[in-house]
């Protein structure tokens, strides 16, 4: 094992020096690190050197504000009548993709995060239903070319918190349930804390059958690797000891659907000699020798698998483990924050890590701020997803006003979105978190969700003409 941090970066601005900087933009995000290699390769990154699209320009209709030249529709809201007359619209919209469909159509899936106590669940549909207790699920809607929706159904019932997930190459969506709670718990009948695969197509022909090889804990983000099918997944546990990076060896990769249940290996990362990765602060750290360790017990049927026995060197942990997708030929990964308060080693205010499979190194390549107001808006990144623009767009799930943000391949950073429904009082205002943003496959619209009151938006504009 070596590690190797790169030369020390000068100190960031601090959050109010950014801000009076951004001016009109309102943008607070301080990063540290170099982002070209996330995005080296592409033509739209090397020809990119903006710092947005100009200023947030405030929508009348009070809903999402976008800069001058882009425009969004709103394509369902949640207690509105399915399109199938299946329900209502489920509430706790989180993470979604988007698939390619005939004649330039767009087949759209969507995470509803819903516990047992949830607002509006995903109605019980015949052999789309795991567990009848469950109240979360995802539904599939239908656009066609102009983003106007054909259909839109049940996708997967009775699931519970499907919080995240990942696309496959075969174009299916796994769907990830963030909760290890067991049947007799809040009047579940069956087990929770699985993955399930989902047709956005014909949900029927995935059903609702839990890919039980892929583990069971609290499931946040995956990522499938388009060459060798392994899938990678992060665990977003609530309590220390926190969550492990994971990696599932399928017995039979990129079988397409049905694949991820013939079985496979379950490992854990282990960063030899850090046992918590909050502990590492310079971008650009790097270590080699990246170790994967088997999982005792996959089920975790008595004992959660962050608490089971790695043998000697143990594993290594890391609170909030979120986004997760893959990228040229290597995987990132999401630690939204640590706080040494919760159980942590050390503090920060986000990180996002990139995993080389081929040299087996791991290294920091972004670390988020502020520095020193954390009530104003750039903390705690949540989904995340490569922009056809050649960056990166950032569900922020902080605290005060609400944006994707955008960020170059420079590390410039600009505003994109900002949530304008108050879910608190005139007085004491709050605004739900943006979450599953998400690209049509042609890349001139953004998809994205408002978690609260649950909203999914399309938005459209001069993504490949940004203003200098």
């Amino acid at each position: 094992m070596s590690v190797s941090p790169r030369p020390a970066n000068p100190r960031p601005a601090s959050r109010r020096e950014v801000l009076a900087r951004s001016g009109a933009l309102g943008a607070g995000i301080v990063f540290s690190g170099a982002l070209t290699e996330l995005f080296a390769g592409t033509a739209a990154a090397q020809s990119l050197g903006h710092t947005g699209y100009g200023p947030l320009v405030p929508d009348p209709d009070g809903l999402l504000d976008l800069p001058a030249g882009f425009r969004y529709r709103v394509l369902s809201r949640e207690g509105e009548p399915l399109r199938s007359g299946e329900g209502p619209v489920p509430s706790n919209h989180d993470g979604m993709s988007a698939f390619p469909a005939a004649r330039g159509r767009v087949h759209l899936v969507r995470n509803h995060e819903n516990r047992a106590d949830g607002r509006v669940p995903v109605p019980a549909v015949e052999g789309l239903t795991y567990d009848p207790a469950g109240q979360g699920g995802c539904t599939a809607l239908t656009l066609d070319s102009r983003n106007r929706v054909l259909s839109e159904r049940v996708a997967i019932a009775g699931t519970a918190v499907n919080c995240a997930g990942g696309p496959t190459p075969w174009h299916t969506w796994l769907t990830c349930e963030e909760t290890e709670d067991k049947a007799g718990t809040d009047g579940y009948t069956k087990d929770h804390g699985f993955v399930f695969e989902v047709d956005p197509a014909d949900p029927h022909r995935t059903g609702a059958v839990p890919l039980t090889a892929l583990g069971r804990f609290q499931h946040e983000a995956v990522a499938v690797d388009p060459r060798r099918g392994v899938v990678y997944e992060t665990e977003d546990a609530f309590e220390h000891p926190f969550g492990l990076f994971y990696r599932f060896l399928p017995d039979k990769p990129l079988g397409g659907t049905g694949s991820l249940r013939a079985g496979g290996r379950l490992q854990a990362m282990r960063v030899p000699g850090v046992p918590d990765l909050s502990t590492v602060q310079e971008t650009g750290t790097t270590f080699d020798g990246i170790a994967w360790v088997d999982v005792p017990d996959p089920l975790a049927a008595g004992t959660p698998i962050r608490f089971q026995d790695f043998g000697r060197g143990g594993i290594t942990h890391a609170q909030k483990l979120e986004g997760c997708y893959w990228g040229g030929r290597c995987v990132y990964f999401v630690s939204s924050f640590a706080r040494g308060a919760d159980g942590s080693a050390a503090d920060h205010h986000g990180q996002i890590w990139r995993y080389d499979p081929e040299r087996r190194r791991l290294t920091l390549v972004i670390v988020f701020g502020p520095d020193t107001d954390v009530r104003l808006p750039g903390e705690s990144p949540d989904n995340i997803c490569l922009a056809p623009s050649g960056g990166l767009m950032v569900c922020e799930d902080g605290g005060g006003a609400q944006h994707v943000f955008g960020v170059t391949r420079k590390g410039e950073v600009y505003a994109m979105a900002r949530g304008r429904q108050n879910i608190g009082t005139a007085g004491e205002p709050e605004w739900g978190e943006f979450a599953g943003v998400t690209f049509s496959p042609d890349g001139d619209t953004m998809y994205v969700n408002c978690y609260t009151p649950g909203t999914t938006f399309a938005v459209t504009g001069p993504w490949r003409a940004p203003v200098g």
